[in-house]
């Protein structure tokens, strides 16, 4: 009730608060005021209406078919030596990819990895591309062709799981030496009596 009753009363201030008084002081210079003093002659000063702009509705500009430029420049744009249901063993996480694309990439076009979806690698124009230090687990990986720096087509993404062996892991420490053979000890010599 009381947040009503404020906004009633805002209203009804903020048209009498747009009121302006123009008059001049003692000293001859003129003053606007939004309150009249006592004792001043004063002229109530007429605002022209606020600037106010319509909204256009946006124009939607009309629909072309796609040309042939703006197709998919290969028709075959894929991974390969990935495998499918066992994990990629690579203990440093560093490994190559194969790239089936058709047909042959163009001389201004580039290939690179996106791993878990963020670009990896340098661009290159080789169909065999390398993931370096990959961390061990599951990971998904794509291939995209590159115009000038711009992405123009991309592979459908695949997902593969890197094994890495635990280099601290006490199966891999190596067998420890085995120590020398000690000498076994030679029992006392007994004395030899003269007979």
């Amino acid at each position: 009730m009381r947040p009503l009753l404020i906004c009633l009363l805002l209203g009804f201030a903020l048209p009498a608060s747009a009121q302006i008084y123009k008059y001049t002081d003692a000293s001859g210079n003129t003053v606007f005021t939004d309150q009249p003093p006592e004792g001043q002659a004063t002229q109530n000063v007429e605002l022209p209406e606020t600037n106010s702009v319509t909204m256009q509705p946006p124009s939607v500009p009309p629909a072309t078919e796609p040309s042939a430029s703006d197709a998919a420049p290969y028709t075959t744009l894929q991974l390969a030596d990935i495998p499918d249901d066992e994990a990629m063993r690579a203990n440093n996480g560093t490994f190559s990819i194969g790239v089936t694309i058709e047909p042959r990439l163009a001389s201004n076009h580039r290939l690179r990895l996106l791993l878990d979806g963020k670009p990896h690698g340098q661009p290159s124009n080789v169909p065999r591309l390398q993931v370096n230090n990959a961390d061990r687990g599951e990971h998904s990986l794509a291939v995209e062709v590159l115009s000038n720096g711009q992405s123009i087509q991309q592979s459908a993404t695949s997902t593969f799981t890197v094994q890495r062996v635990n280099t601290s892991s006490p199966a891999l420490r190596p067998p420890a030496a085995p120590s020398p053979p000690q000498p076994k000890p030679q029992p006392p010599a007994t004395p030899k009596t003269a007979t």
